[in-house]
């Protein structure tokens, strides 16, 4: 029965975690497995890998076929580098502690440069958002300075607002001061179409002796009639007068 090392997925949708297990080749991905050897978490920075290391390297001994993403997580953590050292003390190319001796020394050096991976990691997190701090102030202070600017010259408008009534509040004054003198002047029509009503009055009383002369004439008229009856009387005795001469002669 060949065996493999692969990953088995978990977890939630565009999250997956995964298990590090050994299973049978002919069985399904997410199927039956033999042994679990460790997680393998893909969403931090580093990623986080927990692995047993003794029963990893004991199947790796014993023939197991690591899947190509397994063999990664692998030499990352130095299995598949101690295996090589193992080996090497099974040709006798150097004995168990020359192979322990390089295998401590390589993880050391690995494990430095994880850690200034690590390192590096924070400061371009921390830098990233000294930046984001830094782009955000100069977006508050440019609002900042906007919203000044927009204050004073709303101020400036409505000084300049009041400024220019004043000046019509000082016409409306001057109107209301022209004005009054137009009145005095009514006042003053008032007051001289008073003597012209006296005077129309004068007028009435000097009529009114007109009239008295009027009567005067026509009691002058009528003994001026009374002198026309008397002259028709006077001719009338002249006219019996004719009549009896008339008769004289007759007889």
């Amino acid at each position: 029965m060949s065996t493999r090392i692969r990953l088995q997925r978990h977890g939630k949708k565009g999250k997956p975690v995964y298990n590090i297990v050994v299973a049978d080749q002919r069985s399904p991905r997410d199927g039956k497995y033999i042994e679990k050897l460790g997680i393998y978490n893909p969403n931090t920075n580093p990623a986080i890998i927990n692995l047993d290391f003794d029963s990893t390297l004991d199947w790796m001994m014993k023939g197991a076929q690591p899947s190509d993403t397994a063999k990664a997580i692998l030499s990352y953590k130095g299995i598949l580098m101690k295996k090589h050292l193992l080996e090497g003390v099974r040709k006798g190319s150097f004995n168990e502690e020359e192979a322990e001796k390089r295998f401590t020394t390589w993880m050391e050096e690995k494990n430095q440069k994880v850690a200034d991976k690590s390192q590096n990691v924070l400061k371009a997190k921390e830098d990233a958002k000294k930046a984001n701090l830094e782009t955000e102030r100069a977006k508050n202070e440019a609002k900042a300075k906007e919203l000044a600017n927009k204050k004073t010259k709303a101020a400036e408008e409505t000084t300049e607002e009041v400024t220019e009534e004043a000046p019509a509040a000082e016409e409306t004054t001057e109107e209301v001061t022209e004005e009054a003198p137009a009145a005095e002047e009514t006042t003053e029509e008032v007051t001289e179409e008073a003597p012209a009503a006296e005077e129309t009055t004068e007028e009435v009383t000097e009529e009114a002796p007109a009239a008295e002369e009027t009567t005067e004439e026509v009691t002058e008229e009528a003994p001026a009639a009374e002198e026309t009856t008397e002259e028709v009387t006077e001719e009338a005795p002249a006219a019996e007068e004719t009549t009896e001469e008339e008769k004289t002669k007759e007889a």
